[in-house]
């Protein structure tokens, strides 16, 4: 392993550990990390991948065919990059509403992104009697890390930002939800 994978490694590891303990000065610091919108896409696109190994094995469970199996994946990876991109649009939409000047949407796309790092245990919702608790703790815990995110981004208060979060997590639940129900009729 080359010397920048193995530093590539640690700050991901690293950005890992604070992005799940909520440390809001990392998330203060979030635009002085090199490199850091890489870095915040690489952690989505490891709790997509997590939330997609999740419905390959119930997809497997359930006797599912090679192509239908690939499917599942591909649209559950698909459908949670698409909602980090329309929650962080939505969560600078209504911003705008409370701090109209900072930041741009390039600007929220690096700490939303990594306040998706709970999500990257999204596997363990495959425990038997514990896999809807887990993923209800991993989305409650996946909100406060956005909310605490968007507070030090937009430099507002947690009230101010947990309506913010909240209103744009609704939007994109609805229309996960939707899309998630479309994904079944389609495999179906």
């Amino acid at each position: 392993m080359s010397r920048n994978q193995t530093k590539s490694k640690v700050g991901l590891c690293k950005t890992l550990k604070h992005a799940i303990t909520l440390n809001t000065s990392f998330y203060e610091q979030v635009r002085n990390i090199p490199q850091n919108r890489r870095l915040a896409l690489t952690i989505v696109i490891l709790a997509a991948v997590s939330h997609a190994i999740g419905t390959v094995v119930i997809l497997v469970i359930n006797l599912a065919t090679v192509p239908v199996l690939f499917l599942g994946f591909l649209i559950d990876v698909i459908l949670i990059i698409v909602g980090y991109y329309l929650w962080t649009y939505s969560i600078w939409k209504i911003g705008q509403w409370f701090r109209p000047i900072d930041p741009t949407y390039g600007d929220l796309l690096s700490p939303i992104g990594f306040a998706y790092a709970p999500q990257v245990f999204n596997f363990l919702t495959l425990v038997p009697l514990f896999g809807r608790p887990i993923e209800l703790i991993l989305g409650l815990w996946s909100l406060l890390a956005v909310i605490t995110a968007v507070r030090q981004s937009l430099h507002i208060r947690t009230r101010q930002a947990a309506i913010i979060c909240l209103i744009g997590w609704s939007i994109i639940q609805i229309l996960i939800g939707f899309l998630q129900f479309l994904q079944q009729e389609l495999i179906q």
